[in-house]
């Protein structure tokens, strides 16, 4: 395990001298756009460990993605190595079906300390919900970027993420009305507190969250990944590309439905990810928005 290597799969080449916001931020950004977030483990057989060995080893030698317990467990590793004051912390995801956040803490996101400012750094999201930059702890201020706005508010030592997002231009009138759309323009999108966690802290949830059948996880086979003007996103057959600020205060969604044949293609094509086992695709409707 080692850093230049780790550089080397996200491309960065950038300084590592400073420990500050704007390196923080390029090395961030980086990993998002060459690291997905994806679930395609628990459909091809494999099974999802937190031994960060065993992330590594994914991640950076086998050049795959990994869900929130990978993606930010080997960020905060990378920016402790590099002398930042980095920590997990623990969220609960809100689920818009239920209109309710989860009761099992099962979101796991990195916060560092910059001059004694307070940021969440999470690359472990995906989707339309995934911040392309570092965001500072503080409650009731709107953070614009590409994304949308991003904002935490505070109450009870409880922190709320919600985001705006642009309209959407779908020029498919087919998928106008799937459940890969976000109907609502502002969305919750997690809530935690500040109590430092552990990998430990999340053993069960991992466990769980690739065996339930209530799990989201087990539902949908999924691959996301940041461009640099938008993202992509495989869910089950249904490849979406989404182009921020398409035109002013407009985001484009562009939808695609696979062949099978197709798909193992596309991800290579799309996420560059060479699978070593099938993929079983799955998409059971009415589980996720993007």
């Amino acid at each position: 395990m080692n850093l230049e290597e780790y550089f080397a799969r996200t491309g960065y080449k950038g300084s590592l001298e400073n420990q500050d916001l704007e390196t923080l931020t390029d090395i961030f950004q980086h990993h998002i756009r060459a690291v997905p977030f994806e679930n395609l483990s628990i459909h091809c057989g494999e099974k999802i460990t937190l031994e960060l060995e065993h992330v590594y080893n994914k991640i950076v030698q086998r050049k795959r993605g990994g869900w929130c317990m990978e993606n930010n467990q080997l960020l905060g590793w990378v920016l402790k190595c590099l002398g930042y004051d980095a920590s997990f912390l623990g969220a609960y995801v809100f689920n818009p079906h239920q209109n309710a956040y989860a009761t099992i803490m099962t979101h796991l996101l990195v916060k560092v300390v910059i001059d004694g400012k307070a940021y969440i750094v999470d690359g472990g999201f995906g989707v339309s919900y995934q911040m392309w930059q570092p965001m500072e702890l503080v409650s009731g201020k709107d953070q614009p970027q590409a994304p949308g706005v991003f904002r935490f508010t505070e109450k009870n030592a409880i922190w709320y993420l919600e985001k705006m997002r642009r309209k959407q231009y779908i020029p498919n009138q087919n998928f106008s009305n799937s459940d890969l759309l976000e109907k609502k323009e502002c969305r919750k999108v997690y809530m935690f507190s500040l109590e430092p966690r552990t990998v430990e802290d999340f053993r069960f949830q991992c466990a769980y969250l690739q065996t339930s059948p209530d799990s989201l996880f087990t539902k949908k086979s999924i691959c996301t990944l940041q461009t640099t003007d938008g993202f992509r996103a495989l869910i089950g057959w249904t490849l979406t590309e989404t182009t921020y600020n398409y035109k002013e205060n407009m985001d484009l969604v562009e939808f695609i439905t696979l062949k099978d044949e197709e798909v193992e293609k596309t991800l290579k094509e799309k996420f560059n990810i060479t699978l070593e086992r099938k993929l079983v695709p799955i998409n059971v409707k009415g589980f996720y928005t993007i």
